[in-house]
């Protein structure tokens, strides 16, 4: 039995540790806790570290911010309220501990201790047994090793001890000078210079300076912030700020404004007596395209306009006041033709700047069926006028439709009527799109014409169909026959429809030229040849429709421009 007993006998853990006072080692029982006995673990965190894990949604914007973002000072949209917002404290390893700072220490093992220490008024913490340890100016990364080492002086072992920093200083930081709101701000030492100025309404774009933001202590200079440096390098410096220091935003020195091909159009601040246009460049960012820079000198009451290439930019200044504008001066060098049709050619061409079309006629191989007398020739710049002149033409229409007035209320209601569904007409013909038909083929300066780039050129294919489209009963096409007049092909596709009005057949040649045939030439021999489209155009009935003779006259620009018949 007593055997049992000594074995079930279990020796109390115990700590040991000289006491400076004696000189002596002594070993005595571990003394009881002071706080809770958990032991953490090394991945433990300080609480205020910790994520919250509720939605955050951000405060409206103040007027201040509201400006901030519409204002073309570069540097003006950092200020929008996305800085003062508050969050999880990211601590910096080289802080330095500061008075007021708060430390979390747990100790476990022989002796445990957890508790949140204040940085006391001479820049140490209490530890029990350990006494006073001196941790001011001591950076963060450090933290751990200096108060384990103060445990190790007094616990030689069996005591284990974990350090953190749970939360900076609170501390008044006055934000002054060109800011939008000056004011003494509430934070921590580990806030950044850009959250106090965010609070403070930011920077104001009209008369502070971005680039010589000072953060002062007492009547030294700690350091001096550039924010061009964060806008486009991504480097902030960490100033750990201290209770009563100042930042202080300057009067901005010299600016110039940048507009045209560059990716921040913007105005610039910069400091010193020289700034060349090359330095600017690297805020500015012009794009690819840009060749040259138009400089405005502002001197006085006079305006004087330079003009260089972007390979002279190093040697142009700059003063304060000038305009920039970054262009793109180029010189015409070569241009793409495309020939699309029945030949044997490449489709594609790459051609000098100015090659005559008889150059470019030349270099193609027909096949026996290309129809080289009706060559076509559509180029962008013709389709664009033409969509511009048939946008006016519906312009004019509606401001008729909309300002017309009427007699009676009975004609009042009708032109109404009236309006709404030619209106409907106008919006279904704003999508019409040309196709920018050049006719070429009876020109007698074809040979000297000039290209374009970007023309397309097509090579018809002898065709033995004629096209019957339009206000027809069946429209078709109908195999070409040279006894056939406009009477036959009109009669082989059904003959007119009710609405339409054959006093007006437009004939659309394979060259891109057209000709009006009126009723009287219907029964004579009107040339009608292989490949032509014959457009019916719809009847505008004059008796109910005010606007008649406008109709007509679009219906008839839409059938030139687009080939297209386009009725009521």
């Amino acid at each position: 039995m007593i055997l049992g007993l000594l074995l079930s006998w279990t020796a109390p853990v115990v700590a040991q540790y000289d006491d400076p006072n004696l000189g002596l080692g002594i070993t005595l029982p571990a003394p009881t806790a002071t706080k809770s006995t958990a032991t953490p673990t090394s991945t433990a965190e300080p609480v205020s570290a910790r994520a919250s894990s509720s939605a955050f949604v951000p405060p409206p914007q103040t007027p201040d911010q509201i400006r901030n973002q519409a204002s073309d000072v570069f540097g003006a949209q950092l200020f929008t309220g996305a800085f003062s917002q508050p969050g999880a404290t990211q601590f910096n390893p080289d802080y330095a501990i500061a008075i007021g700072d708060q430390i979390q220490v747990r100790l476990w093992g022989a002796f445990t201790f957890e508790q949140t220490l204040t940085v006391d008024p001479r820049g140490n913490i209490f530890l029990p047994h350990a006494g006073p340890v001196q941790l001011l100016g001591v950076r963060n990364q450090e933290l751990q090793g200096v108060v384990q080492a103060a445990i190790r002086r007094t616990f030689r072992n069996n005591v284990n001890s974990y350090a953190s920093l749970a939360a900076a200083q609170p501390v008044r930081v006055f934000v002054g000078g060109y800011v939008n709101r000056p004011g003494l701000y509430n934070g921590t030492s580990m806030d950044s210079v850009l959250r106090y100025l965010d609070m403070a309404g930011g920077v104001d774009p009209e008369r502070g300076s971005y680039l010589q933001i000072q953060v002062k202590r007492g009547q030294a200079t700690k350091a001096t912030v550039n924010l061009y440096d964060f806008l486009l390098n991504g480097t902030m410096p960490m100033v750990q700020l201290a209770d009563g220091d100042v930042i202080f935003v300057p009067p901005h020195t010299q600016r110039v404004k940048v507009k045209g091909l560059v990716a921040n159009a913007k105005r610039f601040e910069f400091t010193g007596a020289q700034q060349t246009v090359a330095q600017l460049m690297s805020l500015a960012k012009p794009l690819a395209t840009a060749t040259h820079v138009r400089v405005m000198r502002n001197t006085g009451s006079i305006r004087n306009a330079e003009y260089y290439p972007l390979s002279e930019a190093h040697t142009v200044a700059l003063s304060n006041g000038d305009e920039l504008e970054f262009t793109a001066d180029k010189k015409p060098g070569t241009i793409t033709v495309r020939v699309e049709g029945e030949h044997y050619s490449p489709q594609e061409y790459v051609l000098p700047y100015g090659t005559s079309m008889g150059i470019l006629l030349g270099q193609i191989q027909p096949t026996v069926n290309s129809d080289m007398q009706s060559v076509q020739l559509f180029r962008e710049s013709v389709k664009q006028r033409q969509k511009e002149m048939l946008a006016t033409s519906l312009h004019s229409l509606e401001m008729a439709l909309l300002t017309a007035r009427s007699g009676s209320n009975e004609e009042a209601r009708l032109r109404k009527e009236e309006a709404d569904l030619t209106l409907q007409w106008v919006e279904r013909a704003k999508k019409i799109e040309p196709i920018g038909q050049v006719q070429i083929a009876k020109a007698s300066q074809l040979n000297s014409m000039l290209l374009e780039n970007g023309d397309v050129l097509r090579i018809p294919r002898k065709d033995d169909l004629v096209l019957v489209s339009g206000e027809v009963l069946f429209p078709n096409a109908v195999a070409y026959e040279s006894s056939k007049n406009l009477q036959d092909y009109i009669n082989n596709a059904g003959g007119f429809t009710q609405q339409a009005d054959n006093a007006r057949v437009v004939v659309a040649r394979v060259d891109g030229s057209y000709e009006q045939i009126g009723t009287n030439s219907f029964s004579s021999s009107t040339n009608i040849h292989a490949g032509d489209q014959i457009l019916v155009l719809p009847k505008v009935d004059d008796k109910r429709r005010q606007f008649w003779k406008d109709l007509t006259q679009i219906m008839y620009q839409i059938a030139v421009s687009a080939k297209v018949v386009f009725g009521l």
